[in-house]
């Protein structure tokens, strides 16, 4: 056959150059480099549609520092479970982590008489050592993520109730140092805690953490292509143990600042904590898949649970329409990583 006789479809279609592509391709491909773009939007949309729906009830000052209050802890175990996410696995005891934690913290300090930056840093060290036994589980034990913190999390959970003895630690017990995160201060004319102001610095070091050192790479890459990072020399094993520890830690962090938030030590605290973190990663554009993401997208998903939450209650609408509401944000995040996930097959 002369060569001028070849069907036409041997030949590969040349590529479409960036200006031919169409808008909806072109936003796509942006949401897929860049990952804060698509939570960024929806909590400015959310924050003025709220604004004009409401009125200066949502916009006050006092509103935004209550919107922070109340997703602190969130935003807290969220950066533990993000990191975990980027390595394509899900924690599901992050919650009863805290909460054991937050108990040890409070047992040790008030029933056993320890001096209380002992209690509160052995509460810290307990928050990694499950971080670190869930990571065990993981590598040595090549128990899937999803499996393995599910059963700790009954472990946890279990362990919580009987070192507690199912019993609360009265506000009136709690020393100072323990309840400090939730004492505040004066900024712009309302009040701010102490917490509030670590959460965000906390989501700031782990950002600089992930993004500007080789650990961080290689939790992206162990996220993104397991197999892959091994066979360039990353010893995959040690860095996921790593992300648990340090998820783990986090966590003891964050059940400090739960007991300055309520101002007691419970055993019944954070109970939805599990979950509530799982959703502000996914709303926040970190891919269930691994490898994509920013931790920074896990404070505007906290946020943006905060801000439909306030602003639902504050247009009177039922509490089961906000969690009606929250559910539906979850299934478009994911369905929206979907579609940007796309771009890169």
């Amino acid at each position: 056959m002369a060569h001028d006789t070849l069907p036409q479809y041997a030949a590969d279609p040349p590529t479409a150059r960036p200006e031919q592509r169409g808008l909806l391709a072109r936003g796509q491909a942006a949401l897929h480099t860049k990952p804060l773009l698509g939570p960024l939007t929806v909590l400015l949309l959310a924050s003025v549609f709220f604004s004009v729906w409401v009125g200066s009830r949502f916009s006050d000052p006092l509103n935004i520092s209550l919107i922070v209050q109340q997703v602190q802890i969130i935003g807290m175990v969220g950066i533990a479970q993000t990191l975990i996410v980027l390595t394509a696995g899900i924690d599901l005891s992050v919650g009863a982590i805290t909460v054991l934690a937050s108990v040890v913290m409070g047992k040790l300090a008030v029933a056993n008489g320890l001096p209380v930056p002992l209690a509160l840093l052995l509460g810290v060290i307990t928050g990694g050592v499950c971080g670190g036994l869930n990571g065990l589980l993981v590598t040595r034990f090549r128990i899937p993520p999803f499996i393995a913190t599910l059963g700790t999390l009954s472990v946890f959970s279990a362990l919580t109730l009987f070192y507690s003895r199912s019993e609360t630690i009265r506000a009136q017990d709690v020393p100072p140092l323990l309840s400090w995160p939730g004492r505040s201060i004066e900024v712009l004319g309302t009040d701010v805690t102490y917490s509030s102001l670590l959460m965000l610095g906390a989501f700031a070091a782990v950002a600089l953490l992930l993004r500007g050192t080789a650990w961080g790479a290689h939790v992206h890459a162990v996220g993104d292509h397991r197999e892959g990072a091994r066979l360039s020399g990353i010893r995959t094993g040690r860095v996921l143990l790593s992300v648990y520890v340090v998820a783990g830690l986090i966590c003891g962090l964050a059940a400090w600042f739960l007991i300055g938030r309520i101002g007691s030590v419970s055993p019944q605290a954070g109970e939805n904590l599990n979950l509530q973190s799982i959703t502000a990663v996914v709303i926040g554009g970190t891919s269930l898949f691994g490898g994509r993401g920013h931790v920074l997208g896990t404070l505007l998903g906290s946020l943006i649970v905060g801000v439909f939450s306030s602003g639902l209650a504050l247009s009177g609408v039922d509490s089961l329409w906000q969690v009606f509401t929250v559910g539906v944000l979850v299934i478009v995040a994911v369905a929206a990583d979907q579609w940007i996930r796309k771009v890169a097959a």
